[in-house]
């Protein structure tokens, strides 16, 4: 009886132990499957914000099944050539963006400008903003909602009011139209060319239309979506004619800073209708042509290195100046703000409003606070970086911009 209780025990044991050490090769597999997703992560999505590559492996017996989504084919193969090498079993049920659109993959912002936000609701956090005429790739839609790309690169989402949607066909027809761009802060177009006509749609500084024809005093106009309207020749400007005369200089990046004093901070806001610090930078950008990266996070990565010491003689007007907490032994930098040099000891930002604030310690109005958490500033004008696009060179209005190659 003694010799078949130790028998027993014995088998348990074996049974245990054997069980033991599969779970545990398992999970070492499983924690390697995972570290290798974490690795071409890294590499091809270290930034969610212009990137997508939301994929798990999850495992069933021996084998491990890919899931989730992304807008890289490069990454997933990259993915599955890894995970090959390890010998470790998968199926792939990734899905590959974008899909489910029934062709129709590109889109183009038909309101003068676009709320996008990080999740498919109202209620979501204002993330960016888009302007009218504003192409797009479309990633997916959910509800009434479709996932998008912007040209700088950036994803979010954005409420089927705010875009039209069009298939490859439709979308180089609507490229290789003349194009007009408003340039007014704050106007609107009209029904006809009356001054007592009834206003189609608001308009701001930025937005892009399609040029039909050229009235007396008034430019035809068509939306995305078809609809005709009249603009204001003293508003706007043939969009060719506008990138031909663009000088790209310091001084006319201050002179439109300032045609936006006052206006008021709104987080995500990259329009006239109110911007965030780095929307305020970014547009003002914009309206000289150039598309500079979303966030002051993003933007502090572009261009030259100026100053790091607060020697602000080293500074010219359009330098881009960044504050935060700088890195210590045990915690990363961390950029929260920006604004842009003017001259004369002084930078416009948007913090409350826009406004003009300065750096010189023996003013009345000395700005201490962001002098005191300065980190550095970088020049951004007439330089060549991949997180730049100079209209006049690669115009996203007139040829295709590939956003999925935009790496921040």
């Amino acid at each position: 009886m003694v010799k078949k209780l130790n028998y027993l025990a014995l088998l348990t044991l074996l049974i245990f132990t054997s069980c033991k050490e599969e779970g545990a090769q398992k999970e070492e597999q499983e924690n390697e499957a995972t570290e290798v997703i974490s690795e071409v992560k890294d590499e091809y999505a270290p930034d969610k914000r212009v990137a997508l590559f939301d994929v798990e492996a999850i495992a069933h017996d021996e084998v491990y099944t890919l899931k989730g989504e992304s807008n890289i084919p490069e990454a997933v193969n990259a993915l599955k050539e890894k995970l090959e090498s390890k010998s470790i079993k998968f199926t792939d049920s990734i899905q590959l963006l974008p899909a489910g659109l029934e062709g129709k993959n590109q889109g183009v912002i038909k309101i003068s400008v676009a709320n996008l936000r990080g999740n498919p609701t109202h209620s979501a956090e204002l993330v960016t903003q888009a302007t009218l005429g504003t192409p797009v790739n479309v990633l997916k839609k959910q509800d009434g909602w479709f996932l998008i790309q912007t040209p700088d690169g950036y994803i979010a989402w954005v409420d089927y009011g705010g875009i039209q949607n069009f298939s490859e066909e439709e979308f180089a027809e609507w490229k290789s139209a003349e194009k007009l761009i408003y340039l007014n802060p704050f106007g609107g177009s009209y029904e006809s060319t009356s001054k007592d006509a009834q206003l189609v749609s608001d308009l701001v500084a930025g937005d892009i239309l399609e040029l039909v024809s050229d009235q007396i005093g008034f430019y035809e106009v068509k939306y995305p979506d078809g609809k005709k309207a009249y603009v204001a020749k003293a508003d706007a400007f043939p969009y060719k004619k506008w990138v031909a005369s663009l000088k790209e200089s310091g001084e006319d990046l201050v002179k439109t800073s300032k045609q936006l004093m006052g206006l008021p901070y709104l987080w995500g806001g990259t329009s006239p209708k109110g911007v965030d610090c780095s929307g305020f930078t970014k547009t003002v950008y914009f309206l000289n042509g150039m598309v500079i990266p979303r966030d002051a996070s993003q933007q502090i990565h572009t261009g030259t290195e100026v100053d790091s010491t607060k020697n602000f003689e080293n500074l010219v007007a359009g330098d881009l100046l960044f504050f935060g907490r700088p890195a210590t032994d045990s915690t990363s930098e961390r950029v929260i703000h920006v604004g842009m040099w003017i001259g004369d000891n002084k930078f416009i930002h948007s913090m409350g409003n826009v406004h003009i604030s300065t750096m010189d310690t023996t003013a009345a109005d000395f700005d201490e606070y962001n002098y005191n958490r300065y980190l550095r500033s970088k020049r951004v004008l007439n330089t060549n970086d991949k997180g730049l696009i100079y209209l006049a060179k690669k115009d996203i209005f007139t040829s295709p911009v590939d956003t999925t190659k935009i790496k921040m």
